[in-house]
């Protein structure tokens, strides 16, 4: 039997116990006694000039590329076999270096890790990627307190809230069984005052337990994905129901699209604001009270990749970045699969914050799927935390029933592998067939973007279970 099947097996009580013991866990790497330190310290840079920021900037990015070049075995043997084929390029130029793709970085995380670094005493993470790919990545404890010491003050600070507030988070952990069908559909997480809620009970019938939980537990703010926030403001505005008051709610994971906003807005009533981040800690940003989104310079240096657009005042593109953050496993112009839109030449902020602005993060492209009973399940990257052996994999919903994965097979993947995948998507969507298909490549649509999740079913085959109530 394996841990989530006994997991969710157990209490509701043993369950939010095991909750608690991950948060105290995560919460001894996250926090610390230089946490305030560093919160202060972000804080007072988010006014620094822009000579200053250039300066620091450059200087970091010249450790982390030297550290790279000579430290860090993948990166080391690279520029062995380029001097040998005699390339007398500088690693000291970011611009001499190539592009890191996703794959490469699958292929061999632990060759990422710096010779000096063992990564059993580091943090793992283990993360989907943005095109269904698992992805290893390892961080030192001072990189993670330093990383959300940035949350804290970009994150929190900024929306009138702090780490010892109780919240809620919808994401994408599987809390509850997927065919539960009485609450509670989330659990408590007493270490870090978070009440973690099931993305995937979001049916209409069960959106009223959500609102007596929020208000229950005292939620302070609210954080999730962009889809699972607007299908519940949905209900509630649809029903004229309301929930306990917040402090803010806060979108990450998925583009906040304008029609969102404002029905997210008009459903909580109170600030809604914008994130942007990911794993691999190479680029995050958050929206200000004036509603512009700024980057954390600290977090890496961002280039549009070469070939996009630009309309005279923005590019806009793909995304590759640079991180700053991580000197013990750096990734070096990395493809994050995101695309964004940079302004050509900076502004000022009304905030007064001198962080770079950024003019809109467009970030994954997946689509939501339905249940069969009208449930909305949002982002489905969380199939894909594991060691599947696929290279890249594409979920399609034919109609209600019918599930289409279509998957690139890695050296060593077998039937045993894909039919794990297979119960991980019934797992979250219930009771649906899934018809698996080998390609050699997934197509890519427009802009040469990736979809990891596409949504075929007619609009009036939409929040079947909403309608009929309705």
């Amino acid at each position: 039997m394996d841990v989530l099947r006994l997991y969710h097996l157990a209490p509701v009580s043993i369950r939010s116990f095991a909750a608690t013991v991950w948060g105290a866990y995560l919460w001894q790497w996250r926090f610390g006694r230089e946490t305030e330190r560093l919160v202060e310290e972000a804080v007072e840079r988010e006014t620094w000039s822009e000579a200053r920021w250039k300066s620091w900037r450059q200087e970091r990015l010249a450790f982390i590329l030297d550290r790279a070049a000579t430290r860090v075995p993948y990166y080391r043997n690279h520029w062995a076999r380029r001097r040998a084929a005699g390339d007398r390029s500088s690693w000291e130029l970011l611009e001499n270096w190539q592009v890191l793709e996703k794959e490469q970085l699958r292929r061999a995380p632990r060759a990422f890790v710096a010779d000096d670094r063992n990564p059993s005493r580091m943090f793992h993470e283990h993360t989907s990627g943005s095109t269904g790919t698992p992805v290893n990545l390892w961080f030192s404890r001072n990189t993670v307190r330093f990383w959300y010491a940035l949350f804290e003050a970009r994150w929190r600070r900024w929306y009138g809230v702090s780490r010892f507030d109780r919240w809620a988070i919808l994401g994408g952990k599987l809390v509850t069984p997927v065919e539960q069908t009485r609450p509670p559909f989330w659990i408590w997480n007493a270490a870090m005052r978070q009440l973690y809620m099931s993305s995937y009970h979001l049916s209409p019938e069960y959106i009223p337990f959500y609102l007596e939980a929020l208000a229950r537990y005292r939620v302070e703010y609210l954080w999730g994905y962009t889809s699972s926030l607007y299908t519940i403001a949905q209900e509630m505005l649809r029903h004229k129901r309301s929930t306990r008051q917040f402090k803010v709610v806060i979108t990450n994971a998925e583009p906040l699209h304008e029609h969102q906003r404002a029905v997210i807005a008009a459903a909580f009533n109170c600030p809604l604001r914008e994130t942007y981040g990911m794993s691999e800690i190479v680029a995050a940003a958050s929206e200000c009270a004036c509603g512009r989104l700024h980057l954390w310079p600290e977090a890496g240096v961002i280039e549009i990749a070469p070939g996009e657009t630009s309309d005279g005042d923005n590019m806009e593109g793909e995304l590759i970045c640079t991180g700053l953050c991580n000197p013990d496993m750096p990734l070096i112009r990395y493809r994050t699969g995101d695309r964004g839109m940079l302004p050509i030449r900076q502004s000022s902020c009304a905030c007064n914050r001198t962080l770079p602005l950024l003019c809109r993060i467009e970030g994954r492209s997946d689509d939501v799927l339905f249940g069969s009973d009208g449930r909305a399940i949002g982002r489905l990257d969380t199939v894909f935390k594991g060691d599947f052996l696929v290279r890249e994999s594409q979920i399609v919903q034919e109609s209600l029933n019918v599930v289409r994965l279509i998957y690139v097979p890695a050296e060593g993947c077998t039937e045993q592998h894909i039919s794990a995948l297979a119960n991980q998507i019934r797992a979250r969507m219930g009771n649906v067939r899934v018809e698996v298909e080998s390609v050699s490549s997934i197509p890519r649509g427009p802009n040469n973007k990736f979809r990891a999740v596409i949504c075929k079913l007619p609009q009036d085959q939409r929040y079947v279970r909403t309608q009929t109530h309705a």
